[in-house]
């Protein structure tokens, strides 16, 4: 630090090191204008058998910022992976032993609970919590977690939480978290009756997308997640929409070429929102990622998850594009072509909770609205269709409108 001079103020000295300069304002007081950015960079892998012996994929993530020193770590497993890949504990332990000075294992791996109901529970945050403080886990150690999105979002929660940012990586086990949500950037618990109301942003260091992971999943599960694909080809990609259209059957069946295509073009297409689209960390009130959503959210908690995520959101998708043609958004015709594109990949698109009303005799639906409205505070901001591939921001959404859609989307599943 210089030497102060006769005369410098300890403001004026503040002045010269941030490097601000001090600007006028109207009550007369002095202000100083701190300004920096961040910038973010994480890789995102596509690969089949992470966890095999000559693949060093995991191996690179791990040790890149600092290669030359041993990599302490932790793994989370998703219980219903575990299930599925018996040997899974195994051979992660393995593929770690068998790194030594690269890599060390902190505990053997341990094995959570998955699905959204875990996002419901408060203490399994200060359990983690705890568990990584028992365990010594500090900003240079890693948090590594195998699983769904609900246990993504959980784990990364507790990681960036934990002395203000535990690296971690994710190794998305689902196609939903493939090609949506274990690409970005969010992680988040559920509280107080509302989905994602506690969460933070905190980028993970890595993300290896491994396709062998899908061969396992039940085919309800591998169904839910193309239900993002389509809400990511409605908003920004009109050539997207149409090669699912012309794939739809393969995708339905599962055939592990067109999934691959499905997945890695709707993560591309997720990643570049998030780092082009001028809100990574929805500062404003826009959630353009989340065409479908407002009313997705809504039918999960009114459903107890009952309904899961991929199905709701493909409920809300045939809805706000049905609103879309109903308010001269959107060409006619066009809702029944993203309808049949949703049944034919095997979606449901129906549940009685959507017709439920509450105490008042008001359709409880409804209430998702301003849900999704105070998830960011400001004006409502929703996404609807302008034209396949193009969504557009609207600020006022008519009430009336969305039960007709509601109405005419029980039509269009058989009146049940």
């Amino acid at each position: 630090m210089p030497p102060r001079k006769s005369g410098d103020s300890p403001l004026s000295l503040v002045n010269t090191q941030a490097g601000a300069a001090e600007q006028p304002t109207a009550s007369g007081a002095p202000v100083y204008r701190q300004r920096f950015s961040v910038s973010y960079e994480y890789p995102v892998y596509f690969t089949d058998d992470v966890f095999g012996a000559d693949n060093l994929i995991l191996e690179e993530a791990l040790c890149e910022l600092e290669p030359s020193r041993e990599q302490r770590v932790v793994f989370f497993i998703d219980a219903n992976v575990a299930a599925a890949s018996r040997m899974l504990k195994e051979r992660i332990t393995a593929y770690v032993n068998a790194r030594p000075g690269r890599l060390k294992l902190v505990c053997t791996p341990e094995v959570l609970a998955g699905g959204e109901h875990v996002k419901n529970d408060p203490a399994l945050v200060e359990r983690l919590q705890r568990r990584l403080c028992d365990l010594g886990m500090d900003r240079h150690a890693w948090v590594v977690c195998v699983g769904g999105g609900a246990l993504l979002d959980l784990v990364g929660y507790a990681a960036a939480t934990t002395h203000r940012g535990v690296r971690h990586i994710r190794i998305p086990t689902t196609v939903l978290a493939q090609c949506d949500s274990g690409v970005g950037v969010k992680n988040a618990v559920n509280a107080f009756g509302k989905k994602n109301f506690l969460g933070c942003f905190a980028p993970p260091h890595a993300v290896i997308n491994d396709a062998s992971f899908l061969e396992t999943l039940p085919q309800r599960d591998r169904i839910c997640g193309l239900a993002e694909a389509v809400k990511v080809a409605l908003i920004r990609d009109a050539v997207f929409f149409n090669w699912l259209e012309s794939s739809a059957d393969a995708l339905h069946r599962g055939e592990p070429r067109a999934m691959a295509q499905a997945i890695r073009r709707c993560a591309e297409l997720h990643m570049r929102q998030i780092a082009h689209g001028g809100d990574p960390f929805e500062r404003g009130s826009g959630r353009p990622l989340d065409f479908g959503h407002w009313s997705a959210h809504r039918l999960e908690a009114l459903t107890h998850n009952d309904v899961r995520h991929g199905e709701a959101v493909a409920t809300g998708v045939a809805l706000d594009t049905r609103y879309s043609v109903q308010v001269g958004m959107l060409e006619p015709g066009a809702d029944k072509r993203v309808h049949q594109l949703l049944s034919r990949l095997g979606l449901c698109l129906w549940h009685p909770a959507l017709l439920s009303r509450d105490d008042n005799g008001r359709y409880a639906l409804l209430d998702g609205l301003e849900e999704f409205r105070e998830h960011l505070g400001g004006e409502l901001t929703v996404t609807m269709l302008r034209g396949i591939g193009r969504g557009e921001e609207i600020n006022v959404v008519d009430h009336q409108q969305v039960l007709a859609a509601i109405k005419w989307l029980q039509q269009q599943e058989g009146g049940r």
